[in-house]
C-alpha cells in the first residue's frame, strides 16, 4: 500500500504516518518518488485506512495494486511545465512550429521567424532523425542543434529537439530548452531513465502503438527519476486505416486529462501526414481540451528533406493559431455552449 504525502507535509507530519502503521506492527517505509514523499506499507484493512487518510498531511492512499504511473496519475492540481518563455498546462493554447527536420541555419532561420510572426510560442525542428529507411536523410546532428540555438536568440522562441540516445543527453540539453523523446523512442527505457535524472523538461510523444496505460508508465519512468517537467503528446496510433499515417486519437485527449496532471499536445501532422488536414485536427484538438499542438510548417514544403507532404505554410498556421482561439474562445466557461459533459 502506498501513502502519498502532501508537498507541504513536514517531518512531524510524515513520523505521524510512519508512526501509526509501525504502532500496529506493520512495516512501513519512507521514500521519495519523483520528489513526493510516499509511505509504502504491506496491504492494510479499510479501518486502518481510513485513520491513516485522516491525518494532517496525506493526499492520498493507493493500494499496492495500484496502475504502473502512480506519479503521472491524477492528483489535486494540474501541473504546468515551463520551457523558457512558452507554458504548457497552465490553460492557454500553447503552440510549437517548425520543420521537421533542420536543413541548415538560413532556412532555418526563415522558419523561425515566420512561425513566430504568426503567434508560435516554440520552436521545433529535429537534429536527430530516426528514419524507417537507413538511406533516408537522418538529421545534422550538433550543425542543427547549433542553428537551433542561433534561431532561438534571434526571435526568443525556446527550441524543441528530439533526443534519440542517452548518451546525447547533455548535449541536446545544452543547445533545447524542451528534450523530445519521439514515437519510436517512447519506450526506450533507458532513455527515459536518463531524463529523469536531469532538469530539461520532457516532451513525450505516445509510441505508435501504445496504450494510453503504457503511455503513462513511460512518463512515470521520467518522472520516477525526480524530473516532474512533462509533457504528453498524443501524435496518432497506427491502424487498418490507410487514408491518413496515422489514425489521431482525439478520444485520447479526455480519456488522459481523466487520468493524469500531466499537460498534453496533439501532433496533428505526424498524425494524418498530410498538410490539408493538420488545420481541421488542430481544432479538433482544441475542441477536446489538449493544452496546445505541435505542427511542422516550413517557408516551401515541396523542398523540405524530410516530410514535406504535412508540412503547412507560415500563413496557413497563422490562421490555425486564430481558428484554435476562436474554439476555445466559444468553448470557455461563462461562453454558454458548453455541455456538463464537457
Amino acid at each position: 500500500m502506498l501513502v502519498f504525502l502532501r508537498p507541504d507535509a513536514d517531518s512531524p507530519a510524515r513520523e505521524r504516518v510512519l508512526a501509526l502503521f509501525r504502532g500496529e506492527g506493520i512495516r512501513a517505509d519512507l521514500r521519495v518518488l519523483g520528489g513526493v514523499a510516499v509511505v509504502e506499507t504491506p496491504p492494510a484493512g479499510n479501518r486502518l485506512r481510513e485513520r491513516a487518510a485522516a491525518l494532517p498531511g496525506v493526499e492520498r492512499i493507493e493500494s499496492s495494486e495500484s496502475p504502473a504511473y502512480r506519479l503521472a496519475g491524477t492528483r489535486d492540481r494540474a501541473t504546468v511545465v515551463a520551457a523558457g518563455s512558452a507554458s504548457f498546462g497552465d490553460g492557454s493554447f500553447a503552440v510549437i512550429a517548425g520543420p521537421c527536420a533542420v536543413e541548415g541555419g538560413e532556412v532555418l532561420l526563415e522558419i523561425a521567424e515566420a512561425v513566430r510572426a504568426a503567434g508560435a510560442h516554440a520552436l521545433r525542428g529535429g537534429a536527430f532523425k530516426p528514419r524507417t529507411s537507413p538511406y533516408t536523410f537522418q538529421g545534422l546532428g550538433e550543425e542543427a542543434l547549433r542553428a537551433l540555438r542561433a534561431a532561438s536568440e534571434r526571435t526568443g522562441l525556446p527550441v524543441v529537439t528530439e533526443v534519440m540516445d542517452p548518451r546525447d543527453i547533455p548535449l541536446v540539453s545544452r543547445h533545447a530548452d524542451l528534450l523530445q523523446v519521439g514515437s519510436r523512442n517512447m519506450q526506450n527505457f533507458p532513455l527515459l531513465t536518463e531524463l529523469g535524472r536531469q532538469p530539461k523538461p520532457v516532451l513525450l510523444k505516445r509510441g505508435m502503438a501504445a496504450t494510453l496505460g503504457e503511455f503513462l508508465a513511460a512518463a512515470e519512468y521520467v518522472l520516477s527519476g525526480g524530473n516532474g517537467k512533462v509533457v504528453l503528446c498524443e501524435r496518432g496510433v497506427r491502424t487498418f486505416g490507410d487514408e491518413t499515417r496515422n489514425t489521431l486519437d482525439l478520444a485520447a485527449v479526455p480519456a488522459l486529462r481523466a487520468r493524469t496532471h500531466l499537460p498534453i499536445l496533439v501532433d496533428p501532422s505526424h498524425a494524418t501526414g498530410r498538410a490539408d488536414l493538420v488545420r481541421p485536427l488542430a481544432r479538433a484538438a482544441a475542441a477536446v481540451g489538449a493544452d496546445g499542438v505541435m505542427v511542422e510548417v516550413h517557408v516551401r514544403p515541396d523542398e523540405a528533406l524530410c516530410d514535406a507532404r504535412q508540412a503547412i505554410l507560415p500563413t496557413e498556421l497563422e490562421s490555425l493559431i486564430a481558428e484554435c482561439q476562436a474554439v476555445r474562445a466559444v468553448l470557455a466557461p461563462g461562453a454558454g455552449l458548453v455541455s456538463e459533459a464537457m
